[in-house]
């Protein structure tokens, strides 16, 4: 079986900074993939580049055993709607209600009726487990939290095989960060997603991958559990995660004081 996104000698530029040299990596169905790495590594480039937002100057970008933009533009956006992205900030649009946010994908299809969107909206929303009193409200009076749920039932609105996350849980408190996991979680085991997401979290990546791919050096040094790369005998690695380990204590003293 052909890998959900196989991306091989992917090299990035932009102007004369070389972002990516040579990069391989694999994402398996069902994989919980995280990508990790320092500020400016091209993690969030990455992932663009896995939903077609953006091309590698070089490389192969592969999407379900298919060249990611090969085919005409129907095969293209059949190809679209099998996977889902939600971008680190929500990326709401603030004049629309939760309830158009998530029904603008469904109305892009041009194939659904109104009875059919309701439906399906609603379906969506209750899957992140928000309300039909939700649907009516502005992303102005949403919590950072619901932010996040009503992201993500737009990017489930076409019922992907894939999902994409871009720091899901930035920006969320401890608990509402850890019902965010256990709900991509449980969304995962339903409805037999693959997910990628960028994290700079440690918690976060340690409840909800199941593999991590580093990204530095502008490679991937390493994809394995999270074990097995934080075994890993390389320099940026052991950085990385003693100084993950060092911001969450930090956190937590803090929190312990207040």
């Amino acid at each position: 079986m052909s890998a959900v996104i196989d991306m091989r000698g992917i090299r990035t530029l932009f102007g004369n900074n070389v972002v990516h040299d040579n990069i391989n990596l694999r994402v398996e169905r069902g994989d919980l993939l995280a990508l990790v790495g320092g500020s400016g590594s091209g993690k969030t480039t990455l992932l663009r580049q896995m939903a077609a937002l953006m091309a590698p100057s070089s490389g192969r970008v592969m999407l379900f055993g298919e060249p990611i933009m090969s085919g005409d533009r129907a095969t293209r956006m059949a190809r679209r709607r099998r996977f889902g992205m939600m971008f680190q900030q929500g990326a709401l649009f603030s004049a629309f209600t939760v309830f158009e946010n998530v029904a603008f994908p469904l109305r892009e299809l041009g194939r659904l009726t109104p009875e059919e969107i309701h439906a399906l909206v609603m379906s969506r929303l209750a899957l992140v487990e928000l309300t039909p009193d939700h649907a009516r409200l502005m992303p102005a009076e949403l919590s950072g939290g619901m932010i996040k749920r009503v992201a993500l039932a737009r990017a489930l609105a076409l019922e992907p095989e894939l999902l994409l996350l871009d720091e899901p849980t930035a920006g969320l408190d401890p608990d509402r960060s850890a019902a965010f996991v256990r709900l991509v979680r449980s969304l995962h085991q339903q409805l037999g997603l693959t997910v990628v997401f960028v994290t700079h979290d440690l918690d976060t990546l340690a409840a909800l991958s199941n593999r991590v791919a580093v990204l530095a050096e502008r490679r991937i040094l390493a994809c394995d559990t999270l074990d097995a790369v934080m075994r890993v005998d390389h320099p940026f690695i052991r950085r990385f995660f003693r100084l993950l380990r060092s911001s969450e204590s930090a956190i937590d003293s803090t929190m312990d004081t207040e």
